[in-house]
């Protein structure tokens, strides 16, 4: 790559499957077998021997006394949290908190029963889960925001016990904005512990922290790990990759609105992607221009540079179709569309995290403000999975009822497909049933 940051590159069948690969295996080395050995060893640990384990990593890593007597965030330290917070800030998170939760209930499902005329009685009850874990990283990478996206869901599902794990500091304290916005948002049980112990310790159970049934949030290569290694005792969201964002667009965008739109998210870290697919090239050369001009005035300038240098790209495509058909294939994590008619774009869309439409639909909206969930699929995931949703903290039972005349006029249908799969048990309980053996057999 040339001294520039970003260049502009010919959008065509190469490219697109180089950007592919680049996007799937961006972070594929964080879980390289030093990581892993460590990781099981310590689930292993805090599997077998609970609290001791749980408290001897917590003071070998975040270098605090922790104890049972402390490890419980207590309702003065929220209040001491809260009320060191601008009072303006507070007022933020509870209408950001309105809105996800506004959104979030129009996602929640209702038991059904369908009874039929030939005495059948099929359908599904919707059970919320009874307890779920939230973890939370701590330090400078504490996100409030995150903390409302994972809790809100689950309370609204009807959750009744939401637990929370997030490390404290040297002092003992957590972040402030962590626990105020975990208690806008409803959590329960706030533990100040941290990494692979914490995800341990929620997933078996220990004297301190209770067993879930699903753990949600963000962290580490080794909450990544952990999480990973725990699942199918435990259920997770997912093992999430870098961010990313993807911008769409024609000549009608605006190349300031665009450039500001791509480092919002390349200022996340060193691994995050920030492209550009457009069919204008005034507007990729606007683009070009205008990060280098906003660079100059952003805190965080050499995480976003080092960002673009890895995995920022510009793309001019022949046409809106090739990029449509680009944008499918990549299944960004965030797609912004900045087209003429982007309602229309949008319903060519098939693969993409959130959608967000127009140029005042900037994607720290979706961050921050709109309600929809930002914990989104990353690395091309968002061909087969969705945002966190109130389904995430669900389960489904079916419901089946069958009347003696209702299995009467299906069971030798029955009895004839156990058969066909030789399984004769299967077909035989069906089949006493309907045979004469008497009163007294019955």
């Amino acid at each position: 790559m040339s001294d520039k940051l970003l260049n502009i590159e010919e959008l065509n069948e190469s490219s697109r499957d180089r950007i592919l690969k680049e996007l799937q295996n961006r972070g594929s080395d964080r879980f390289l077998p030093k990581y892993e050995d460590t990781v099981k060893a310590i689930i292993q640990d805090v599997r077998e021997n609970g609290d001791e384990a749980l408290f001897r990593y917590t003071k070998q890593f975040d270098r605090w006394d922790i104890d049972p007597s402390n490890i419980r965030v207590t309702e003065e330290e929220i209040k001491e949290a809260t009320e060191s917070l601008d009072s303006d800030f507070i007022a933020v998170m509870r209408e950001s908190a309105d809105n996800i939760r506004s959104f979030h209930e129009k996602q929640k499902k209702n038991t059904w029963i369908d009874v039929q005329d030939n005495g059948s009685i099929l359908g599904q009850r919707v059970i919320p889960l009874e307890i779920t874990g939230v973890y939370v990283p701590g330090g400078k990478a504490a996100y409030p925001s995150s903390v409302l996206m994972n809790i809100i869901p689950a309370k609204t599902a009807g959750v009744g016990r939401i637990v929370m794990c997030t490390p404290a500091g040297a002092d003992g304290k957590v972040n402030p904005g962590t626990l105020a916005a975990a208690s806008i948002a409803g959590a329960d049980e706030i533990y100040k512990v941290g990494g692979a112990q914490a995800i341990a310790a929620m997933a078996y159970g220990t004297s301190s922290i209770p067993k879930v049934c699903k753990i949600t949030g963000p962290g580490n290569i080794y909450v990544a790990l952990a999480k990973k290694f725990c699942f199918g005792d435990v259920s997770i969201d997912s093992v999430a990759g870098p961010s990313e964002i993807l911008v769409l667009c024609d000549d009608s965008a605006d190349p300031g609105f665009v450039a500001a739109d791509l480092l919002s998210q390349a200022e996340h870290d060193e691994m995050a992607a920030a492209v550009l697919v457009t069919t204008s090239k005034r507007v990729a050369e606007g683009v070009m221009e205008c990060i280098e001009g906003f660079l100059n005035k952003l805190d965080r300038r050499e995480i976003i540079e080092s960002s673009l240098r890895n995995y920022g790209h510009i793309y001019l495509s022949p046409s809106l179709d090739d990029a449509i058909d680009a944008v499918n294939a990549w299944a960004p994590e965030h797609l912004e569309i900045q087209t003429v008619d982007p309602f229309e774009t949008m319903s060519r869309i098939k693969n993409a995290g959130a959608v967000f439409l127009g140029p005042w639909s900037s994607e720290p909206l979706g961050d921050y403000w709109a309600g929809p969930n930002h914990i989104l699929p990353t690395g091309g995931t968002a061909r087969f999975f969705s945002p966190l949703s109130t389904d995430d903290f669900i389960k489904r039972s079916s419901i089946i009822y069958y009347s003696e005349k209702a299995l009467k006029c299906a069971h030798e249908k029955i009895e004839l497909f156990a058969e066909k799969e030789g399984l004769s048990a299967h077909a035989n309980s069906i089949r006493v049933r309907f045979e004469d053996t008497g009163d007294d057999k019955r």
